[in-house]
């Protein structure tokens, strides 16, 4: 299939790049699944599971628990921060005023 792309406008030049692109992605795609079948059968025709020649699936990272609160404001005890993230403004006051972390430390 030969396309004369001087003869298209801009819009249908985007419009080529773009499904030419999809197309890429799918031809991709393919040939990946293609290679996992192979070495799946590869390792089945030896005698081993996936697992046994690359170890367990690994547990995804566990995102938005809780940590324990690390430091607390002496001025209002009920705000505690756990060292993560951006500090609290009274633990910047606190550390402005002279205090050393090891002070605000629970």
């Amino acid at each position: 299939m030969a396309v004369d792309i001087k003869s298209l406008n801009h819009n249908q030049l985007n419009d080529l790049i773009s499904k030419a692109q999809l197309r890429q992605d799918e031809l991709r795609k393919d040939k990946v699944v293609k290679l996992r079948q192979k070495v799946h059968a590869l390792i089945k025709a030896e005698g081993y599971t996936f697992e046994d020649i690359f170890g367990a699936a690994r547990k995804a990272k566990r995102s938005g628990g809780k940590v324990a609160p690390k430091y607390r404001n002496p001025a209002n005890p009920a705000q505690t921060w756990s060292g993560r993230g951006k500090r609290p403004h009274w633990f910047s006051d606190a550390l402005k005023a002279g205090k050393k972390e090891k002070d605000l430390t629970i």
